[in-house]
Order: structure tokens, then C-alpha cells, then sequence
């Protein structure tokens, strides 16, 4: 059996990678390039390490060298992260915690998104037990105007854009319930935009309420819709801060903070 070279040891390769974080943390925490012996100073390593190791890193473009005596991160850090952006899938960040929160309420927990004047099911947590039979299959569309879900978009475009959606669809009815009046759904919107959800009181189909909160990507943009659908009479209001933590975990994976909302 061969023996193993005792001149290889993990421990250093690791405390190396620990430093080489630990630089980057630093470089992270300032707009500006940062003098090498600040880094030095906040990292608490020794000058020529820290030399070393921001050289080992510029090579590889995690981090760049302005001027001289200076470090700033690398353009590599955003290729990456662009790159992690890219493959962050809505419907995967959202398909657990709507399972979770199914299993809480045991009612059809819908992720929506919009398109064009409609929003589309794209996925859905449910089962027999919830005693309601599932109308909207995933890939079915409603318009905006008559669900929970499409009401947090409209109430994210401006007037204009609300107006120029009532002209196109003529805010066109399922139910008496529905909102056919372009000031009424104005009114409905103003809410939307004051307590961050909305609703369907079976406006899409009698016997059927809905509550949705909105799933934002990391440039505050709202991206989705998370809803839970029930029948009327047992659409429960207490719900609503299990549905917004449940949108608030999505929102964070897609990389959302509270203050890039626009």
C-alpha cells in the first residue's frame, strides 16, 4: 500500500480559502478600493500575506488592482452572480415553501405570473381534502381585473396603465361580483397598494375566494403571485401572515431586500 505524503496537508489549503473569503468580505464592505494596509488592519492578516493572496485573487479577476497599493472587488464576482441569477427559477424557489404552507391550511396554494393582460398558473400546491374541486389547471389564464393575484400587478402599473387595460379588455365580467367599472377597480387597487395584497371575492367564479401577496426578484420587481384559493365561506383572514412570510421566503431566494423594492 502506498503511504500517503505527509508533505500534503488540508488544514492549509482550507485556512488559505478562509483568508482568500475573508479578503473578499473585507473588499465587500467598502464602494471604494481599499488601501492594502487597511485590508491588512480589518483582516487581521500580515501585510505579506494579505499581499499574496489579493494577487492570487487578481489573478483571477475576483479581484482588481486600480492603482497601485489599492484592491477593489473583480468584475468575476458579477459574471458569477449574473450567472446565479440566470438559473434562479421562480417556480423552483417557490415549489417548497408552497407545499409547506399548503399543508398548514390545507387549501390550493396557486404561484401565478402575468402575461400580457392575463396571469398564468404556473404551478400549484393542493389536495382532495381541501373539499374544493380545482377549476384553473396549470396553464390555465384569467384576467387581471377578476383575480387576487392579477390585482397586485395592476396595482404595480400606473394610472395610465390601468386605464389603457380597461380600454383594451373592457373590463369584461364572470360573475355579479366582478368589477366592471374602471373607478371601482381603481378604488380596489388604491387598497392593493396600501396593504401590499389583494383579493378575489368570487370574482372569477362564485363560491370561490382568493388572498395573494406579491414574490419580488432582487430589483424589487414583482415577478409572481402567490395565492391561496378556498371556498367562500371558508377563506380564513387569519391566513394572510402565513401567506406573506411564505411570498416574503420566495422573494428572498430570488434575492429580494425589503429596501430595493421600487
Amino acid at each position: 500500500m502506498r503511504k500517503a505524503d505527509s508533505s500534503i496537508a488540508t488544514t492549509p489549503t482550507v485556512q488559505v480559502i478562509e483568508r482568500m473569503f475573508t479578503l473578499i468580505d473585507v473588499l465587500a464592505s467598502r464602494e471604494e478600493a481599499i488601501s492594502l494596509k487597511e485590508i491588512s488592519e480589518k483582516s487581521g492578516l500580515h501585510l505579506s500575506t494579505t499581499h499574496r493572496l489579493l494577487n492570487d485573487l487578481a489573478t483571477g479577476r475576483f479581484v482588481e488592482h486600480p492603482q497601485p497599493g489599492s484592491y477593489r472587488l473583480g468584475m468575476r464576482l458579477l459574471e458569477l452572480g449574473n450567472l446565479v441569477k440566470s438559473r434562479l427559477n421562480v417556480r423552483d424557489a417557490a415549489l417548497l415553501p408552497m407545499r409547506e404552507l399548503h399543508k398548514l391550511i390545507q387549501q390550493p396554494v396557486n404561484l401565478s405570473l402575468r402575461q400580457g393582460d392575463e396571469i398564468v398558473y404556473i404551478e400549484r400546491a393542493y389536495s382532495e381534502r381541501s373539499g374544493m374541486q380545482v377549476v384553473r389547471a396549470i396553464g390555465g389564464r384569467a384576467p387581471l381585473h377578476l383575480t387576487s393575484v392579477g390585482k397586485l400587478f395592476l396595482a404595480a402599473d400606473d394610472p395610465q396603465r390601468v386605464r389603457a387595460y380597461a380600454t383594451r379588455t373592457g373590463l369584461s365580467g364572470h360573475t355579479k361580483n366582478s368589477l366592471t367599472q374602471l373607478s371601482t377597480l381603481e378604488r380596489e387597487l388604491s387598497k392593493v397598494r396600501q396593504y401590499g395584497i389583494a383579493h378575489d371575492n368570487e370574482e372569477l367564479e362564485l363560491g370561490v375566494r382568493c388572498m395573494a401577496a406579491g414574490i419580488y426578484d432582487d430589483q424589487g420587481t414583482l415577478v409572481a403571485g402567490l395565492s391561496i384559493s378556498a371556498p367562500a365561506g371558508r377563506l380564513e383572514e387569519a391566513w394572510l401572515p402565513k401567506l406573506q412570510s411564505t411570498a416574503r421566503e420566495i422573494s428572498k431566494t430570488l434575492g429580494f431586500k425589503p429596501d430595493s423594492q421600487r
